[in-house]
């Protein structure tokens, strides 16, 4: 017996040594391609053909980010012809961009076996596609579903991930510039669709603005498109890394990216139906989203020149307390013109903020041949808030009386988006906390 104990335990120590060197291994991997990543960012040209690319994925980030920021100017007209309630067509823009997110990961790899352009090719194609074909639906929610909400969305996710990992190839000193460059023509894009959805609609319908927008997509992000060129090949291979989740500080800015986007289209989708409201023309909802689109491209410029400055993880948490505080304190009491302007320019800032911030934090922690995997499992978080966010701010504002009651029907949902972009905050304050305790560290 006691023999066979000792063979027992002589076994076990074999095997616990065994997977301690299979981990030790793994480890070593790791660091190694940690170490290649960050040969290769030394070497990057931070300009060059670089600015080409920038100019490019900026023209993609017009319409892909614009877009599904300009759907609360259709989600109004077609409330207003009672296609469906603001809850229901709010889930159909939600679609959309939670594309992003769903299709993700496959997209990290579908860039690693065809290229970025040839993906960007893809996604440009879907998009306008889907946009014509969304102008034969529009009195439909289920056919909204399938061609807004699907192969739009699988346009965006396809020219986001593009966007998100191509800068990181050319840039690492400026980095925080290019990609703020970069998503700041999605709010520049978010502005010019605004309003040019406005005038199509009050002139030809909601049939001819899906028709022409997808059109014009076409004929600029084809082209745009076909410029994108890869600086060195991701070697990485795999889908889902998930030993990163043993990090804490990964695992912290993953929940909190994931908090973070569900407040994010919450003012965008619901602006014209507030402005409607205050008693304001359908021109001036389009316009006060016109404005929050514009002041997000500012932020995206803004915030990516402080991330070189004063660190991507800095820049976040600022934006983040801004959405809050802007959310929380100025909207709710937001009840005539002057001070939504002053809501919309804020929020408009920091919304913009994140999205320019985050690719930078991810490429300067993993590098720029590990930035497609880890933005990928980034973006996957942000599902939940990019498809449910808007809705449950929808389902809100019927269950308190509904876009016709009044403004204070409104208040549960603009607490709801501010509580949950002060929790995102709260969590990138403890990844900061993590990587140095002093306040001014630049991180």
């Amino acid at each position: 017996m006691a023999s066979t104990t000792t063979t027992e335990t002589i076994a076990l120590e074999l095997i616990n040594n065994a997977a301690r060197d299979s981990d030790s291994a793994r480890d070593l991997a790791a660091d190694a391609v940690v170490a290649e990543s960050r040969i290769a960012d030394a070497e990057v040209p931070d300009g060059g053909y670089g600015w080409v690319v920038i100019a490019a994925c900026s023209v993609l980030c017009f319409w892909f980010v614009g877009t599904p920021y300009s759907w609360g100017v259709i989600q109004a007209a077609l409330v207003k012809d009672r296609v469906s309630t603001p809850a229901s067509l709010s889930f159909v823009g939600s679609l959309t961009a939670a594309c992003i997110s769903f299709l993700a990961l496959a997209n990290a790899r579908l860039i690693r076996k065809i290229g970025g352009r040839n993906t960007a090719l893809a996604g440009a194609a879907f998009l306008g596609t889907g946009g014509i074909l969304s102008s034969f639906t529009t009195r439909n929610v289920g056919g909204l579903f399938f061609t807004t909400g699907v192969l739009m969305g699988t346009g965006c996710s396809l020219q986001f991930m593009v966007a998100s990992t191509m800068p990181a190839q050319y840039f690492n000193k400026r980095r925080g510039l290019a990609n703020g460059i970069v998503y700041a023509g999605g709010g520049v894009g978010g502005t010019v669709i605004s309003f040019a959805m406005d005038g199509l609609i009050q002139k030809l319908g909601p049939e001819w603005t899906f028709r022409i927008i997808g059109l014009v997509t076409l004929a600029t992000s084809l082209p745009a498109a076909w410029l994108i060129k890869e600086r060195a090949p991701i070697k990485t291979t795999t889908l889902i890394e998930w030993r990163l989740f043993k990090n804490m500080q990964f695992t912290v800015l993953f929940l909190a990216g994931a908090i973070a986007t569900f407040p994010l289209f919450v003012p965008p989708f619901f602006l014209p139906l507030y402005a409607a409201s205050l008693g304001l023309s359908a021109s001036a909802g389009a316009g006060i989203v016109a404005g929050f689109n514009f002041s997000s491209a500012v932020g995206r410029l803004c915030c990516g020149l402080l991330s070189d400055f004063m660190g991507p993880v800095n820049t976040l948490l600022l934006s983040l307390i801004l959405s809050a505080l802007s959310m929380l304190v100025l909207w709710p009491v937001s009840n005539s013109l002057g001070p939504l302007i002053v809501f919309v320019i804020i929020n408009g800032v920091a919304n913009g903020g994140f999205f320019s911030t985050m690719p930078t934090v991810v490429g300067s922690v993993f590098g720029s041949r590990r930035v497609g995997v880890a933005m990928g499992m980034i973006v996957s978080g942000w599902a939940g808030g990019y498809l449910m966010g808007a809705p449950i701010a929808g389902y809100l504002l019927a269950a308190y009386g509904g876009e016709h009651s009044t403004l204070k029907a409104y208040h549960p949902a603009i607490f709801y988006a501010g509580s949950m972009a002060a929790g995102a905050a709260i969590l990138v304050g403890v990844v900061k906390a993590m990587l140095n305790k002093s306040p001014l560290k630049k991180l």
